[in-house]
């Protein structure tokens, strides 16, 4: 059988446009896997905000300022929790139903459990949850011990409701919580009630 060279050259660009097309395919399908993968860690920020703003987080770990209309959430130290510079003075003792006591910027509170300040979540690797892994934070919600595996979680975090989220949930929290600007604030460990007794006595 006679091949002739003009066949030969259009078996070769024929190959050569099948080559290219199945690279051009490969980079569209990276480049898609890579689309793909950045949406879903924005969804993920997007329902951890929404999570973080539906479940009230502000309202303890973000201190409160007062405003035109009262006391509201100072965004500017937004979930940086009890401020540093605010040295509490010692707890009121506990009246008739008057149990428990909070301070100015409700991020402090005093009851039978001792004292508790509000932590700092943003992710400042020193004073935040900045070397958190998603794995010891969806831990410490679903075990209510700081860390997932330490002290128990003081009043009034009330993470008995959290624990009963979704991991998809608590993760998405966790990637929220990620993308904020960390703030430098070290929040004073919190009073155990037996330690406070020892310390009285």
């Amino acid at each position: 059988m006679k091949v002739t060279i003009g066949h030969l050259g259009w078996g070769a660009t024929a190959l050569a446009g099948v080559l290219l097309a199945l690279s051009l395919s490969g980079c569209g399908n990276e480049a898609g896997a890579v689309a793909t993968t950045r949406a879903t860690a924005q969804s993920a920020v997007e329902r951890g905000r929404y999570l973080v703003t539906v479940a009230g987080c502000n309202d303890c770990h973000t201190p409160f300022k007062m405003g035109p209309k009262g006391p509201e959430p100072d965004m500017s130290r937004m979930l940086s929790g009890h401020p540093e510079s605010f040295q509490m003075p010692p707890a009121p003792a506990a009246q008739g139903p008057w149990i428990w006591s909070g301070a100015a910027t409700n991020t402090a509170f005093a009851g039978p459990w001792g004292v508790s300040y509000a932590t700092n979540l943003t992710p400042d690797e020193n004073t935040g949850i900045g070397v958190w892994s998603e794995d010891t934070f969806v831990k410490t919600l679903r075990t209510g011990r700081h860390w997932g595996v330490a002290r128990p979680i003081l009043p009034p975090m009330p993470w008995q409701n959290y624990s009963r989220m979704s991991d998809e949930d608590l993760k998405a929290i966790y990637a929220y919580l990620r993308s904020l600007s960390p703030v430098h604030n070290r929040v004073p460990p919190p009073v155990i009630a037996e330690d406070a007794a020892v310390a009285r006595n």
